[in-house]
């Protein structure tokens, strides 16, 4: 069978890329055309475009890009029309995504929905939307399903949350190995993640990076994004206990003895991993001000969302200042600080459903279509 998988993002690129490996074990003669990254890009299938062509952030700059947006949803249709999958595989990215449903559905062309949008957060008008376009909505968040079908009225499956498999299944690597490859010495590490995109790395790293002179027993390790190279993070590296290590988080956080990190799945993934971690936010002024005045959510962090506290510290615009952040990040590095913290993680984990979210996901959509 043909499928035709549109992911928009970093997070979705992994999330696709497993739910790619289940589809091929389930389908053999599975035919897979994608928007997607390199991760999914690795498993096989055609790639049509990639997700660093694709990623705007915030209010004010989707506006400025809104000609190379249009631009894509175009190219992406007449794609489709030529491929003429058995189904489309939508993996978050409402803004995009919604539009291309809309027109799918039109010319009857199945619609599954794995990682919903955020809808719960704001934009729930989109509910209506997401009723008339999409045929099955698979949810990774168990306070979704509630959503969706107390709520609205919409049935869904929870298929628990595909970062559990991610991390679980992640390679073990030794410390001494890692810290010699890296070229990092024997203090501790405090991870930074300031997240993926070009404007968000700029904002972020400069503040993260304000409390360094104030912890020397610590080595602050900077997460390259994969899609931004080397050259782009130099500026930034002006101490000797700064270091950068590209697209390789995942090792980095099983290293790692806190974190400072951009709101987003790597607040949860630095959580699955049980680092200690000060959640930093910072947007332009102007989408931070429109963000505020529609978003009614209690937090910005899954953690805490998915737990109704606040278990991890968000430090959010102007509370995201070097006295908070050296505050913060003194607390979790104390050791009973740290104990209650990995406990919360412990439950956490167990609310977020078992392993397998991919294979769950990819037998029902298997399923539906035979």
């Amino acid at each position: 069978m043909k499928y035709y998988i549109i992911a928009g993002e970093a997070s979705g690129d992994l999330h696709g890329s497993n739910l790619m490996k289940a589809l091929l074990k389930e389908d053999q003669g599975a035919d897979i055309r994608f928007w997607g990254g390199d991760l999914m890009q690795n498993v096989g299938g055609t790639l049509v475009k990639h997700y660093e062509e694709l990623a705007f952030m915030g209010f004010i700059e989707v506006l400025f890009n809104l000609k190379t947006i249009l631009g894509n949803i175009k190219i992406c249709k007449e794609d489709i029309t030529q491929f003429k999958p058995d189904v489309i595989i939508f993996i978050d990215y409402p803004g995009f995504n919604m539009r291309i449903a809309k027109w799918a559905k039109e010319i009857g062309i199945k619609t599954h929905y794995y990682i919903s949008p955020q809808i719960w957060a704001w934009k729930e008008n989109r509910i209506k939307a997401i009723k008339r376009d999409v045929d099955k909505m698979y949810v990774i968040l168990p306070f979704e399903k509630t959503f969706y079908e107390d709520k609205h009225h919409f049935p869904v499956t929870f298929v628990g949350h595909p970062l559990i498999d991610a991390i679980h299944n992640h390679p073990s690597i030794d410390s001494a190995v890692f810290r010699t490859e890296n070229n990092l010495n024997e203090k501790p590490i405090i991870a930074l993640l300031p997240g993926s995109r070009k404007q968000e790395i700029t904002k972020m790293l400069s503040v993260m990076l304000s409390v360094v002179k104030d912890f020397p027993d610590y080595q602050f390790v900077i997460a390259g994004a994969p899609s931004q190279d080397y050259s782009f993070y130099e500026k930034f590296i002006t101490y000797e206990n700064i270091k950068f290590i590209s697209n390789k988080t995942y090792d980095l956080l099983q290293n790692s003895t806190a974190a400072l990190v951009t709101s987003g799945t790597a607040t949860l993934e630095t959580a699955l991993f049980k680092v200690p971690e000060v959640v930093c936010y910072k947007g332009s002024w102007a989408s931070y001000q429109i963000a505020k005045r529609i978003i009614t959510l209690k937090y910005i962090s899954l953690v805490n969302l998915i737990m109704d506290e606040e278990v991890v510290t968000e430090l959010i615009q102007e509370n995201c200042t070097t006295k908070q952040i050296k505050k913060e990040l003194t607390k979790i590095l104390e050791v009973n600080h740290r104990k209650q913290l990995l406990a919360q993680y412990d439950i956490l984990e167990k609310k977020l459903g078992g392993t397998g979210a991919s294979e769950k996901t990819a037998k029902l959509i298997v399923a539906d279509l035979k």
